[in-house]
């Protein structure tokens, strides 16, 4: 009996009273004994508290989900065909992988070497580059420099360079490796500051908020978003169920 008035105390509480009235309607005393006994339960039966916890998570991953499934329906042409973000492999490939990246992120940099080894071993896979900058000035400097560089033809060979680079990556090292790498320094700092570069950068924030992707890296492979690093197995497992389904159903 204790267990089931502790239970209806904790829904009682956790709902809140069911009217101002009824909530005047408690004396200090009482409300201290209710908090007291909401207190005791809880010391008593903690499970209960995981099981909100597991459930809460369910419901977190069942909103993320839908999210996910209704901005790849609605906004396809944003995510697999902006023609400002970059692709790397090959530009007709049958199937294409996303990837949400900021130059700054420790996951991302390791992430680098299982895309580097997909494009060198898949030559049919078509893989975009969606700039993410969230880790500060730095970050959005480097991702409207890679940008830049696609009109000089270089930005498989600065995103790889940025990503190697030991330390936090500034604008100071981005300017130093884009000189390295031979780039018009000169002419990226005037491309990186056109509207159509800030206009993909923020659309790109926009988009990682509705596909619920809260940190980098994130991938998309046809309709399956993969929040987090992921290993190239993984993605090369991905790639052969949506070839072997019958290939791209958005992307």
């Amino acid at each position: 009996m204790r267990r089931i008035i502790g239970f209806i105390a904790i829904i009682c509480f956790l709902i809140g009273p069911v009217s101002p009235v009824f909530a005047d309607s408690i004396s200090p005393a009482q409300k201290t004994e209710f908090e007291q006994l909401v207190h005791d339960y809880l010391l008593e039966h903690p499970e209960i508290l995981r099981d909100m916890a597991d459930k809460l998570d369910v419901n977190d991953k069942l909103a993320a989900s839908t999210a996910r499934k209704s901005t790849l329906a609605s906004q396809a042409k944003d995510i697999f065909h902006n023609p400002i973000d970059a692709v790397v492999g090959n530009p007709k490939g049958d199937v294409t992988v996303v990837e949400f990246m900021d130059y700054n992120c420790g996951w991302c940099k390791k992430s680098v070497k299982e895309m580097q080894a997909l494009v060198a071993t898949d030559k049919n896979v078509r893989v975009v580059m969606k700039e993410f900058p969230i880790f500060g000035e730095g970050s959005e400097y480097a991702a409207r420099a890679a940008l830049a560089s696609v009109k000089q033809g270089k930005y498989w060979e600065l995103h790889q360079a940025m990503f190697a680079s030991e330390g936090k990556v500034t604008p100071e090292v981005v300017d130093q490796i884009a000189q390295e790498l031979g780039l018009d320094v000169a002419k990226m700092k005037i491309d990186m500051k056109v509207a159509d570069i800030d206009a993909t950068i923020r659309k790109n924030q926009a988009l990682a908020q509705s596909l619920a992707l809260t940190g980098t890296p994130g991938f998309i492979i046809d309709d399956k978003v993969i929040p987090g690093y992921t290993e190239l197995a993984n993605l090369q497992s991905m790639l052969a169920t949506t070839r072997a389904n019958g290939g791209c159903k958005v992307c």
